[in-house]
């Protein structure tokens, strides 16, 4: 048996109990085990001054105690150990809770190494619960960079130190190398050996950063392999032959921008390669990503076949319809509507038409995915907002199956007007080809966009008043649905605008404007119903949630006003920006905040200052962090232990570049010399348990 893979009980000091309580962190090998990387590491190898030592730092101190320490019983329950200790700087109180062991250990006159947090109040200088060793004594809880894990119940630090310890000296020798010679030398990186040891217990922080940099490669290495692997197995697809485009271009009301031209070559290219296509294109709000799905779409019908394209909402997808069909039907093209609210007739008559090949586009929502729907010719799927979709419905759109064979799977066309740093999209979207939209058509308005604090409230309403009177209309963004939302931990629930409070309270300081009311609580049909009155132009002020998003057209919508701002991400900023701007009027979008905190300036001052969404989505994955820039909506976003997706670019293209190369040479990694490296990526995969979208 391959000794990685055993059992950690084998380790001596590892019983029943304690392995329980390492399973519940996923450690059931020694691979495991060594591979349960720090969380942080504290430095207890430079001894300081106690008269340096500054109020909240962590710190290694060298010092005699002054006196013999003092039991204290407080209370039932409670015991104190007290003493004094100094140095040639100055002197420092020292407090033990419920550890009455220590007034035996510690010994007047005598010098000791101490570790912990100093407080600091004046001339006054104390520790609490410092760990400590005598000062002649070997090394054992000081003098070393100490790692610090994540715990659970019945584990300690000192317990998981020497259990990873005692691993690290049982099954260290036979860790694979899986990084390729070539790649070590060439990008400088460590062995795995030396790695797994120096992340543990570095002898020092430049053989840390080393053991760091080696594992963030080699982490991003094996994902980039993954992807590249998953696209070289990409299926055949269905070819569509290539058009001259310039017949579509002359029959549209304007000329597409060079960037959509671009983009509709690309993707034109994919149809008639004889390979499935599986691209997205990102496109900032207003670029025109309509416009070359339709393109696609021509291409399609011109060969004889299907297209279906599924938006996340009925009003998203009652739009396209509209789009799509005075794009489309003056070319001849024959377009269908499905939605969940298409009664049964039409449904039967919508497959009839399917069936006789009368339809050569079918715009809808979920309902598409409906049992027993058939589309016979079906060649393209395009999605928009696709992170709004699971993976599984995506599969079901990709690889359909007719009259119980399979048929080659339709090309992939992924839409999102949510700008994903570079980053992110090589992870989310690493078996997908990218395409950008980076170019807004001409006449379009850049929004004016304000920070502002709520003393301007008076002056935003008579801005309102203004716009209402001029025709516009305005939409008014909450943070919660109601009062009683308690969303924030850092704001009270009474100091967070609510959609449903702030709905009424317009009413009554604006009478006489239409004023309605819009969240995620309401039915679908019952938002469906607001919105189309909002589209109708019979509602002047729309007050909401963020459920307006994604995915809502109003030309006549000229001001955006975000309450309690802060409480949102730039991403989300930036796509409810994307709600106004759409017409031929100037456009406002004003964040209201009073918050005062440096990183909620930093944001404000981003969204101001730029209207570009790919430098706004970088900007936020460095502030948040990958895991809150989808928060749950993301399905496909890996696990990183190592790296930092918002701070490891450099590296994530450099492994992926390295990792391009390796492929090229031996694409299935079949090779005896990648044998590991196969195994692990295949790990990785399994892992991820299809996530990888």
């Amino acid at each position: 048996m391959n000794t990685l893979q055993k059992d950690i009980r084998s380790i001596r000091g590892i019983g029943e109990k304690r392995a329980q309580a390492l399973g519940k962190l996923g450690v059931f090998s020694l691979f495991d085990l060594i591979s349960y990387f720090p969380r942080r590491y504290e430095d207890r190898s430079r001894v300081k001054p106690i008269a340096l030592v500054q109020d909240g730092e962590s710190v290694c101190i060298s010092a005699v105690c002054g006196d013999e320490p003092r039991l204290s019983r407080i209370r039932r329950g409670l015991e104190i150990v007290r003493f004094h200790a100094f140095d040639s700087s100055a002197r420092v109180n020292i407090s033990y809770f419920n550890q009455s062991y220590v007034r035996n250990q510690i010994h007047r006159g005598e010098s000791y190494r101490f570790y912990g947090k100093m407080e600091v109040r004046g001339s006054l200088r104390s520790l609490t619960n410092p760990v400590f060793e005598p000062e002649d004594a070997p090394f054992s809880v000081t003098g070393a960079i100490v790692p610090v894990y994540r715990l659970c119940a019945g584990l300690t630090q000192r317990t998981l130190r020497q259990s990873i310890q005692a691993g690290l000296d049982q099954c260290l020798s036979e860790v694979p190398e899986l990084l390729p010679e070539s790649v070590l030398r060439d990008f400088g990186l460590v062995g795995a050996r030396e790695a797994y040891r120096a992340i543990h217990f570095p002898e020092d922080f430049a053989s840390l950063e080393l053991a760091r940099r080696r594992f963030v490669f080699e982490e991003l290495f094996l994902l980039s392999c993954a992807l590249g692997m998953r696209r070289h197995d990409a299926a055949a697809g269905i070819p569509l032959p290539l058009p001259d485009f310039e017949a579509f271009y002359s029959q549209l009301p304007f000329r597409p921008t060079s960037a959509q031209r671009h983009a509709i070559s690309e993707a034109a290219a994919d149809l008639a390669s004889g390979r499935q296509m599986n691209r997205l294109l990102q496109g900032d709000v207003g670029s025109g990503k309509t416009l070359a799905a339709a393109a696609l779409i021509w291409q399609c019908a011109r060969a004889g076949h299907l297209s279906l394209l599924m938006a996340p909402t009925q009003i998203l997808a009652q739009q396209h319809y509209q789009t799509l069909t005075a794009f489309l039907s003056p070319m001849g093209l024959r377009i269908g509507l499905l939605t969940g609210t298409v009664k049964a007739a039409e449904r039967k008559s919508l497959q009839k038409k399917l069936d006789d090949g009368e339809l050569d586009l079918v715009v809808g929502t979920h309902a598409l995915l409906s049992e027993g729907l058939r589309f016979p010719r079906l060649a393209l799927t395009v999605t928009d907002e696709q992170h709004r979709f699971g993976v599984e419905q995506r599969a079901r759109l990709a690889k359909p199956e007719e009259g119980g064979r399979k048929e080659l799977p339709p090309h992939l066309y992924v839409m999102s007007a949510t700008p994903i740093p570079r980053t992110l999209a090589l992870i989310i979207y690493g078996d997908l080809d990218v395409s950008l939209l980076d170019e807004l058509p001409p006449g379009r308005r850049r929004v004016e966009t304000f920070c502002v604090d709520s003393r301007y409230r008076p002056r935003l309403l008579a801005f309102i008043r203004k716009l209402c009177g001029e025709g516009r209309q305005v939409f008014v963004v909450c943070p919660k649905v109601e009062e009683e939302d308690a969303e924030s931990a850092e704001a009270p629930s009474g100091q967070l605008l609510s959609a449903v409070e702030e709905a009424e309270r317009l009413r009554k300081e604006l009478p006489g404007l239409r004023i309605s009311c819009v969240h995620g609580r309401m039915k679908a049909s019952e938002k469906d119903t607001v919105m189309q009155a909002v589209l109708e132009g019979l509602v002047d002020v729309l007050v909401s949630t963020t459920v307006i998003e994604v995915g809502v057209d109003v030309p006549n919508a000229a001001l955006m006003l975000i309450e309690n701002a802060e409480r949102f991400g730039l991403s989300q900023l930036h796509q409810l920006r994307g709600r106004v701007g759409r017409g031929v009027h100037q456009s406002y979008c004003v964040l209201v905040t009073d918050s005062e905190t440096k990183e909620a300036k930093a944001r404000m001052q981003v969204m101001c200052e730029t209207a570009d969404g790919f430098r706004i989505a970088e900007e936020d994955l460095r502030l948040r962090g990958p895991g809150d820039f989808f928060g749950s909506r993301q399905h496909g976003l890996p696990e990183m232990h190592v790296a930092d997706l918002g701070t490891d670019t450099e590296t994530l293209m450099r492994s992926k570049e390295a990792a391009g190369r390796l492929l090229r040479l031996d694409p299935g990694l079949l090779l005896p010399q990648h044998a590991a490296l196969r195994e692990r990526v295949e790990m990785m995969t399994e892992k991820m348990n299809g996530t990888l979208n």
